[in-house]
Protein backbone atom coordinates (compact mmCIF):
# COMPACT_ATOMS: atom_id res chain seq x y z
CA UNK A 1 0.00 0.00 0.00
CA UNK A 2 1.42 3.40 -0.89
CA UNK A 3 0.81 6.28 1.10
CA UNK A 4 -0.42 9.75 -0.63
CA UNK A 5 1.25 13.15 1.24
CA UNK A 6 -1.53 15.67 0.94
CA UNK A 7 0.27 19.37 1.01
CA UNK A 8 -2.53 22.15 2.54
CA UNK A 9 -2.47 25.72 3.29
CA UNK A 10 -2.54 26.84 6.76
CA UNK A 11 -6.45 27.89 5.86
CA UNK A 12 -7.01 24.18 4.79
CA UNK A 13 -5.63 22.53 8.08
CA UNK A 14 -7.26 25.23 9.59
CA UNK A 15 -10.63 24.82 8.04
CA UNK A 16 -9.97 20.59 8.67
CA UNK A 17 -9.19 20.44 11.90
CA UNK A 18 -12.58 22.48 12.73
CA UNK A 19 -14.79 20.56 10.23
CA UNK A 20 -13.48 16.89 11.95
CA UNK A 21 -14.18 18.77 15.61
CA UNK A 22 -17.88 19.91 14.93
CA UNK A 23 -17.80 15.78 13.56
CA UNK A 24 -16.41 14.50 16.37
CA UNK A 25 -18.71 16.88 18.99
CA UNK A 26 -21.55 15.94 16.90
CA UNK A 27 -21.06 12.21 16.82
CA UNK A 28 -20.62 12.92 20.78
CA UNK A 29 -23.88 14.64 21.15
CA UNK A 30 -25.67 11.97 19.35
CA UNK A 31 -24.06 9.48 21.42
CA UNK A 32 -24.93 11.31 24.91
CA UNK A 33 -28.85 11.60 23.08
CA UNK A 34 -29.29 8.02 22.59
CA UNK A 35 -27.47 7.37 25.93
CA UNK A 36 -30.36 9.59 27.22
CA UNK A 37 -32.96 7.97 25.72
CA UNK A 38 -32.16 4.82 27.53
CA UNK A 39 -34.32 2.79 29.78
CA UNK A 40 -31.96 1.48 32.40
CA UNK A 41 -33.42 -1.21 35.64
CA UNK A 42 -32.05 -2.94 38.15
CA UNK A 43 -34.83 -5.88 39.00
CA UNK A 44 -33.42 -7.33 42.29
CA UNK A 45 -35.54 -10.89 42.86
CA UNK A 46 -35.53 -13.45 45.52
CA UNK A 47 -36.15 -17.27 44.24
CA UNK A 48 -37.27 -20.06 46.15
CA UNK A 49 -33.75 -22.07 46.66
CA UNK A 50 -35.88 -25.08 46.16
CA UNK A 51 -36.37 -23.72 42.86
CA UNK A 52 -33.07 -22.02 41.62
CA UNK A 53 -31.96 -24.31 39.23
CA UNK A 54 -34.67 -24.37 37.39
CA UNK A 55 -35.54 -20.33 37.61
CA UNK A 56 -31.81 -19.72 36.19
CA UNK A 57 -32.76 -21.91 33.27
CA UNK A 58 -36.05 -20.28 32.49
CA UNK A 59 -34.09 -16.75 33.31
CA UNK A 60 -31.43 -17.70 30.50
CA UNK A 61 -33.63 -18.50 28.07
CA UNK A 62 -35.84 -15.40 28.23
CA UNK A 63 -32.69 -12.96 27.89
CA UNK A 64 -31.08 -14.99 25.22
CA UNK A 65 -34.26 -15.00 23.38
CA UNK A 66 -34.88 -11.36 24.00
CA UNK A 67 -31.71 -10.03 23.17
CA UNK A 68 -31.27 -12.06 19.91
CA UNK A 69 -35.07 -10.87 18.32
CA UNK A 70 -35.98 -7.71 20.02
CA UNK A 71 -33.81 -5.01 18.77
CA UNK A 72 -34.88 -2.85 21.36
CA UNK A 73 -33.47 -5.04 24.04
CA UNK A 74 -29.86 -3.79 24.37
CA UNK A 75 -28.47 -5.68 27.61
CA UNK A 76 -29.37 -7.88 29.94
CA UNK A 77 -26.30 -9.23 33.19
CA UNK A 78 -27.86 -11.45 35.65
CA UNK A 79 -25.79 -11.92 39.06
CA UNK A 80 -26.32 -14.01 41.77
CA UNK A 81 -25.23 -13.18 45.17
CA UNK A 82 -22.29 -15.65 46.19
CA UNK A 83 -23.78 -16.17 49.82
CA UNK A 84 -27.01 -16.40 48.75
CA UNK A 85 -27.81 -17.53 45.04
CA UNK A 86 -31.38 -17.18 45.37
CA UNK A 87 -30.65 -13.50 45.55
CA UNK A 88 -30.77 -12.71 41.74
CA UNK A 89 -30.05 -9.14 40.51
CA UNK A 90 -30.93 -8.10 36.85
CA UNK A 91 -29.23 -5.32 34.92
CA UNK A 92 -31.40 -4.76 32.26
CA UNK A 93 -30.77 -1.78 29.45
CA UNK A 94 -33.67 -0.75 26.55
CA UNK A 95 -32.78 1.12 23.64
CA UNK A 96 -36.14 3.69 24.94
CA UNK A 97 -39.02 2.72 27.28
CA UNK A 98 -41.17 2.07 24.35
CA UNK A 99 -38.80 -0.88 23.56
CA UNK A 100 -39.54 -2.24 27.02
CA UNK A 101 -43.36 -2.00 27.10
CA UNK A 102 -43.12 -3.93 23.40
CA UNK A 103 -40.72 -6.37 25.57
CA UNK A 104 -42.85 -7.26 27.98
CA UNK A 105 -45.93 -7.71 25.94
CA UNK A 106 -43.82 -10.67 23.33
CA UNK A 107 -44.92 -14.25 24.08
CA UNK A 108 -41.20 -14.95 25.13
CA UNK A 109 -41.10 -12.58 28.52
CA UNK A 110 -44.95 -13.98 28.87
CA UNK A 111 -43.89 -17.40 28.85
CA UNK A 112 -41.04 -16.52 31.36
CA UNK A 113 -43.86 -14.79 33.63
CA UNK A 114 -45.73 -17.90 33.62
CA UNK A 115 -43.44 -20.78 34.26
CA UNK A 116 -41.13 -18.42 37.03
CA UNK A 117 -44.86 -16.89 38.81
CA UNK A 118 -44.31 -19.80 41.89
CA UNK A 119 -40.44 -19.30 42.27
CA UNK A 120 -39.96 -15.39 42.54
CA UNK A 121 -41.04 -14.99 46.16
CA UNK A 122 -40.06 -11.62 45.72
CA UNK A 123 -39.47 -8.95 43.08
CA UNK A 124 -38.23 -5.22 43.56
CA UNK A 125 -37.75 -3.05 40.15
CA UNK A 126 -35.73 -0.43 40.56
CA UNK A 127 -35.31 2.35 37.56
CA UNK A 128 -31.90 4.17 37.27
CA UNK A 129 -29.93 6.59 35.26
CA UNK A 130 -27.02 5.46 33.33
CA UNK A 131 -24.31 7.93 34.22
CA UNK A 132 -21.66 6.07 32.79
CA UNK A 133 -19.79 3.16 31.33
CA UNK A 134 -16.44 1.19 30.59
CA UNK A 135 -15.86 -2.02 28.76
CA UNK A 136 -13.24 -3.82 26.87
CA UNK A 137 -14.65 -4.47 22.93
CA UNK A 138 -15.58 -8.07 22.77
CA UNK A 139 -13.16 -10.76 22.28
Amino acid sequence: MKAVKIQLSRNSRLILIVAISILMLSFSKHAMAQQKNKMVRLAKIQVDPSQLEKYNTALKEQMTTAVSVEPGVLTYYAVADKSDPSHITILEIYADSAAYKSHIETPHFKKYKETVQHMVKSLELVDVNLIGYARKPDR
